[in-house]
């Protein structure tokens, strides 16, 4: 009897499951395959997934016998026989702890042979290969993973992967169901990996699902790891006078990791204002020497930065010395969306704030006031530097509201058949980064933009480069200027900066402004019900710190809005966690009707 038919056999459904993770990855795409994986899953956290996760691979375990055999199970597939591999540390280190081996007989490859979508979107079939010699004590292993499929799973990427946006999401596949099952860090190719169990009532053939987030993120993985991966045996306790395991020892780490979370804040702070994004390159590899003359900096010095940066996937070491990445090129002056304002507000003025963030938890009072002598305000309105570098910081976070000129309010005053082009008004309208970007979506609509002189100025220069000043009017002024007559009223970023008394008469100036058909937009981030991870739970405690606003619930702004004489319509999600509620003036009771 020999073991060659057993052999063909199993490399034959090695290829069956193959081919059909390729056919899945070609017809699915995120928006239709979330629901199928998440019974249930709709409205804002479908539109919240689908927003932040593209749909990237299917993945699955192959048993080769060499690597000759998996080159002819990829061609027989369709797949680059040629995709190059790495080591996957992440898989292995599971396979290890699950049937009790040593990792270093484990070697799982990596690949991922391209696919194309539907509509020809690039993704991949993940083909992790643990070879399989014949009659190796590996068989039972292969044996038992073929049946239990541990590791086939659905990925999804995260398009930007900030860290509370990431926990953010991993709450919203619990709540769906979805049970926290291991992951890890793979520093052949600084990606973090989440794995989850699906529920049981999911209408797909594959049990788990992987979120991908490009870089280190091994504080979030370490709250995610704290839920035990199910598949794993369990470990046994250390005995005294041993090196406890990792699971002892992740508390510790995971508090270490926060509480040198300002050390990342300035190391980012400090790569801007040194101007290291604007002298490196994306796709070529520089020597720390050659990278200190044109920057001023002492090379010793700066490779301890670089290899820091590194670790937080800003740049990339590699032989020939260090090379920008995708993430740290958002930090160059003129990149496209450029985010180096906001590295340096959150470097300089606000990371000083925040060091009397104690003050403020007692008293109530912002810690800025306290540090600087003055409120935020007034302070940076007395420095046209700051003041402007203010300004470019709110227009950085721009992806927020990059969705607004769609929003069918928007649409709706766009398309109306009247003889006078309708009017949209931007109340504290910042450098007119938002009202651009509606202006020239809509060229049928005006635009009245109300802001401070300096920042009018700003605008009036920033409209006219995108080709839309013509279309608006500018009026310098305070809230109590709102203008009469639009067809839409914004307020983008303005509420969370006050207290509630001060919100009101913000929102009472603005609904005498407003004519009776007129719609209000307000874009602002909304606190959790449930206490899930949200970027609005972090900018709550900026704005305590910083200006002593806060952050809502959209409960709150409804009363809010009431008792400005006005009705919260209703709201829809925005990127970076941002919603936004469009509010109408309140009906008026006929006269002669009751109230019941």
């Amino acid at each position: 009897m020999t073991t060659t038919l057993p052999d063909k056999t199993l490399l034959l459904d090695d290829i069956a499951g193959l081919r059909a993770a390729a056919r899945f990855v070609r017809e699915h795409d995120s928006v239709a395959l979330l629901p199928l994986l998440l019974p249930g899953l709709d409205g804002p956290d479908l539109q919240a997934l689908a927003g932040h996760c593209r749909f990237a691979h299917a993945g699955l375990l192959l048993f080769p016998p060499d690597a000759d055999s998996l080159r002819a199970q990829l061609a027989a597939c369709g797949l680059d026989a040629d995709t190059p591999s790495h080591p996957s540390v992440v898989v292995r280190d599971r396979l290890a702890r699950r049937h009790g081996r040593d990792p270093a007989e484990l070697d799982v490859r990596i690949l991922r042979p391209q696919v194309h979508g539907s509509a020809g979107q690039r993704r991949a079939v993940e083909v992790f290969a643990l070879t399989v010699p014949p009659h190796s004590g590996l068989e039972p292993i292969a044996a038992y993973e073929r049946t239990r499929r541990h590791e086939a799973h659905l990925a999804f990427e995260i398009e930007h992967p900030e860290p509370l946006a990431l926990r953010g999401l991993c709450a919203i596949l619990a709540r769906h169901g979805a049970r926290p099952d291991g992951g890890g860090y793979n520093p052949h190719e600084d990606g973090t990996v989440l794995y989850f169990t699906l529920p049981a009532d999911a209408a797909c053939d594959y049990g788990r699902l992987e979120l991908y987030a490009r870089g280190d993120h091994r504080g979030t993985l370490a709250a995610h790891l704290d839920h035990r991966d199910p598949l794993d045996r369990p470990r046994p306790r250390p005995r005294p006078g041993t090196r406890p395991d990792a699971d002892t020892r992740q508390p510790a780490e995971t508090l270490l990791h926060l509480l040198t979370g300002a050390w990342t804040t300035q190391a980012l702070a400090a790569f801007a204002r040194l101007g290291l994004p604007d002298a490196m390159d994306t796709r070529t590899a520089q020597r720390t020497e050659d990278l200190a003359r044109p920057t001023g900096t002492h090379p010793r010095s700066l490779a301890t930065l670089l290899r820091y940066l590194a670790m937080l996937g800003a740049v990339a070491e590699e032989q020939e010395g260090f090379r920008l990445t995708e993430l740290g090129a958002l930090l160059r002056a003129d990149a496209p969306g450029s985010m180096r304002p906001l590295a340096l507000m959150y470097g300089g003025p606000f990371y000083r704030s925040f060091g009397g963030l104690d003050h403020a938890v007692r008293t109530g009072q912002p810690a800025f006031d306290q540090i600087f002598g003055e409120n935020h305000f007034d302070h940076f309105a007395r420095d046209p530097r700051l003041a402007s570098l203010f300004d470019q910081s709110m227009a950085a976070s721009s992806r927020m509201f990059q969705p607004l000129p769609s929003h069918p309010v928007i649409t709706a005053a766009a398309q109306a058949p009247a003889a006078a082009p309708a009017t949209v008004v931007d109340v504290a309208g910042g450098n007119g980064e938002l009202l651009g970007l509606i202006l020239t979506a809509h060229p049928r609509l005006r635009g009245v933009l109300l802001e401070r002189p300096h920042a009018v100025e700003a605008a009036r220069s920033r409209l006219d480069a995108a080709g839309c000043g013509a279309r608006c009017a500018y009026r310098a002024g305070d809230f109590a200027d709102v203008p009469p007559g639009g067809d839409v009223y914004v307020l983008s970023r303005v509420l969370h900066d006050w207290d509630d008394d001060r919100c009101r008469e913000i929102l009472r100036h603005c609904a005498r402004a407003m004519p009776a058909h007129a719609d209000l937009l307000v874009v602002e981030r909304l606190l959790p019900l449930d206490g899930s991870p949200s970027l609005a739970t972090a900018w709550d405690l900026h704005m305590l710190c910083n200006v002593g606003g806060r952050e809502r619930s959209a409960d709150h702004y409804a009363h809010l809005l009431a008792d400005a004489g006005l009705e919260l319509v209703g709201h829809s999600p925005l990127p970076l966690d941002a919603h936004v509620l469009h509010a109408r003036r309140a009906a008026v009771p006929e006269p002669g009707t009751r109230r019941s």
